[in-house]
């Protein structure tokens, strides 16, 4: 019998199929997955944002930050003490109300109360700082958001005094550390990189609306 041939693929189209193969496959395991549990609540973060926000509210950045903050368990407790799905600490939890009244009380544990602080805790926030671009003074929100807003001026003041753009976060303000133990300064540079350029792609691609730092 005759045996059968195939045809070979000349060496260079075999790599470049390799090449995307590895690409695709890195792709795949790289994209944060989203909870399940995050779904029962797509609907209320983007009411609560956008009453905050208004219609063009950054979603998909709030999105990624609850998964962030608590893996959307609204049962969640941090070591520390941080409670439910936007990881309030309760002395925070009680002081939002006295500079937003409309949060009503204070309730860590509901989803709904808890969505409604996040947003707007974060406004807050996004109204006491200045950046050149909105990516780089959400990423000092979300900085403010994990560590206090004293620290995000202390830093921007000690970036100005070195020569550094006080006005924008990445590669600027975020290399500096007014005070910080390394590891809180760890935490707190990883959080907005974590959130707006890893989690906040994903949930837009999942349809979770619009985010802060990509189109």
């Amino acid at each position: 019998m005759k045996a059968r041939s195939y045809p070979v693929l000349p060496s260079y189209m075999g790599c470049c199929l390799l090449l995307l193969v590895l690409m695709w496959t890195a792709a795949a395991h790289s994209a944060p997955a989203i909870p399940t549990q995050a779904i029962q609540y797509r609907s209320q973060l983007m009411r609560e944002a956008r009453a905050q926000w208004g219609l063009s509210a950054p979603t998909a950045t709030f999105a990624a930050q609850v998964h962030q903050e608590s893996g959307w368990n609204a049962d969640a407790v941090s070591p520390v003490g941080a409670q439910g799905l936007a990881q309030f600490m309760p002395s925070t939890a009680r002081w939002l109300p006295t500079v937003a009244p409309d949060t009503g009380t204070p309730l860590p544990f509901n989803p709904g109360w808890a969505l409604r602080a996040l947003v707007t805790y974060d406004r807050w926030l996004w109204q006491r700082v200045q950046a050149v671009t909105p990516c780089d003074r959400m990423a000092m929100t979300l900085a403010a958001y994990n560590g206090g807003l004293g620290w995000v001026q202390r830093d921007a003041r000690l970036a100005a005094a070195r020569g550094l753009d006080a006005r924008r976060w990445w590669d600027n303000v975020e290399t500096v550390n007014a005070g910080r133990s390394a590891n809180a300064k760890r935490e707190n540079r990883g959080y907005p990189r974590r959130i707006l350029l890893t989690l906040e792609p994903a949930y837009m691609a999942a349809g979770w609306g619009g985010g802060m730092c990509h189109e």
